[in-house]
Order: structure tokens, then C-alpha cells, then sequence
């Protein structure tokens, strides 16, 4: 069990993971396994539940639900947050990932500003 909210655990396929991020889209799960088993850890991926909530006796038929992805590392000292402000993470091209490369607002990590200083700019 987690401390605090910002360190999840779960069991993924039965194996004890840190949750990285939940309900991310292929995408996104797909950016955060590329890039988190670059840098050496074992990633899961796993869909993620529908919501669980019973229709309407007389309501029209819900929207399809997108699919997504539960996002887990077997590493369970892992904290993303951590990871990304104590500049552990690397990506392929030997950058540090940035709060905005890991949100996926920047293609390239522009590790060489402050995230403290790029506001100010």
C-alpha cells in the first residue's frame, strides 16, 4: 500500500508493480514503455478496466469507451515524479527528460534550461 497518492503500487498480470500512469491512451502508453525501458526497467502494460457504472434501465446506449493503458514498472522504488525532477531519466538521443518532454509537449528535451528558468522566459 502507498504512503500518499503520488506512489501507487498494484498487481499487473499478477506481478507487484509501481504505477507509472493509469488510463493513458496507446500512445501515451507507448511513449512511457519506450522510453522507461530505455532507461532499464521492466515495463507492463495492461488495459484498463471499463468504468464500472450500470446503465439506465431506459437510457440509450453509452459511447464507446477509448481504450486505455495502466502503465507499470516492476522497479517499486520507481516515482515518476522523482524520476523526472532528479534527473534520472534519459532519453534515446543522451538528453535528460524534461517536464515537458515526459508530457509529451516537447519532442526533444531541452535539458540545458532550468524547468525553474523556462517559465521565466
Amino acid at each position: 500500500m502507498a504512503i500518499n497518492q503520488n506512489h501507487l503500487f498494484d498487481d499487473l498480470d499478477g506481478v507487484k508493480c509501481a504505477i507509472v500512469e493509469k488510463n493513458c491512451t496507446p500512445e501515451r502508453a507507448e511513449f512511457l514503455r519506450k522510453l522507461l525501458t530505455y532507461n532499464r526497467y521492466t515495463v507492463i502494460l495492461l488495459k484498463s478496466p471499463a468504468p464500472k457504472a450500470a446503465p439506465a434501465p431506459d437510457a440509450p446506449p453509452a459511447p464507446a469507451v477509448p481504450e486505455t493503458f495502466t502503465v507499470g514498472v516492476t522497479d517499486l522504488s520507481f516515482n515518476p515524479t522523482n524520476a523526472v525532477f532528479g534527473r534520472i531519466l534519459h532519453t534515446p538521443d543522451g538528453h535528460v527528460v524534461t517536464p515537458n518532454y515526459w508530457k509529451q509537449k516537447d519532442s526533444v528535451a531541452h535539458d540545458e534550461i532550468p524547468y525553474f528558468e523556462k517559465a521565466k522566459i
